[in-house]
């Protein structure tokens, strides 16, 4: 069985989307998105530098894109889908819940709203690698630190103020290796991001939702969901909720998925899989270069 997945803020690169606009038909649907949203898609993706794209605002909107335009390409049918972060809302157009054009229009929103959110105290978050969550996430809360983001694999994304990162970096929780900030403007996933959660409310409620047409898995907790209406509403909350990534791989492997896609800009979760998912064969969608390879793996799994 083959599961797509989408990653999340982070995962952008100046110029990643370059590749990818050479393919058939690719520009004209970014210039339609583009459009529809008041954002200049093709040039965030092929010439922006890299603080440019660090704005919420202009990156989330550029991965749902770049994710849409991948699986595009790719044209598989994959038994699950799911998104981390931003990336879930990759997911729930795949899956059918809304078209590609609302999935960019809310995704816009979502990205001003947060980058709102973000402006009001300066906050952030870093990857801690290594350590036991039994250790580290108390360790995080007697900082003042949410979990935003358990990824599994050893891995614990912290998210609060910049004074209590900081403070993180100076007392990193026993078994912590490294504490890497990560290249995102706010503590996402955080109730630093409440302001944000009202407006994808107002957004949500002009959606033509239908029910997902593959099996979805929420990043909230792990589970499936069946009704349209449910996933939207965790698209809306899941902003100031953390990401449990986790529990959608421990997922994966009840499902029974054999092999692991990761579109445009892929890498992270790949990474991810590979430690916690040692018997699922994984590749992630970097360049169109990567498209071959991907097929022949979705040809020997799809079915599975």
């Amino acid at each position: 069985m083959l599961v797509l997945v989408a990653p999340g803020q982070g995962a952008q690169t100046p110029g990643f989307l370059t590749p990818w606009l050479e393919l058939p038909g690719a520009a004209d649907r970014l210039a339609g998105w583009s459009d529809a949203i008041g954002l200049d898609l093709a040039h965030y993706g092929t010439k922006a530098d890299a603080e440019e794209i660090r704005d919420t605002a202009v990156a989330q909107p550029l991965l749902v894109a770049a994710g849409l335009l991948s699986a595009a390409a790719l044209d598989a049918s994959p038994g699950v889908v799911a998104g981390h972060s931003v990336g879930e809302i990759t997911a729930a157009a795949l899956a059918g819940v809304i078209d590609d054009e609302a999935a960019l229009r809310f995704v816009r929103t979502r990205g001003l709203g947060m980058a709102e959110a973000a402006a009001v105290t300066e906050t952030g978050m870093a990857a801690l690698l290594g350590g036991d969550p039994e250790v580290t996430v108390p360790h995080l809360e007697k900082l003042g630190l949410t979990p935003a983001n358990v990824n599994g694999g050893g891995q614990i994304v912290a998210a609060g103020t910049a004074a209590q990162i900081a403070a993180l970096t100076e007392d990193k929780p026993e078994g912590v290796r490294r504490v890497v900030p990560l290249k995102v403007a706010g503590a996402f996933h955080t109730r630093h991001m409440a302001p944000a959660v009202e407006k994808l409310r107002s957004a949500a409620a002009t959606l033509k939702v239908a029910d997902p047409r593959v099996t979805y898995v929420s990043n909230g907790d792990g589970t499936t969901v069946a009704d349209g209406a449910e996933v939207i509403t965790r698209l809306v909350g899941q902003v100031a909720n953390p990401v449990r990534w986790d529990l959608c791989m421990e997922t994966f492997e009840k499902l029974g998925v054999t092999a692991l896609v990761e579109l445009a800009p892929g890498g992270t979760l790949v990474g991810l899989a590979k430690r916690a998912l040692p018997g699922v064969k994984t590749l992630a969608l970097k360049t169109p270069d990567d498209l071959d390879a991907a097929r022949a793996l979705i040809s020997e799994h799809a079915g599975a």
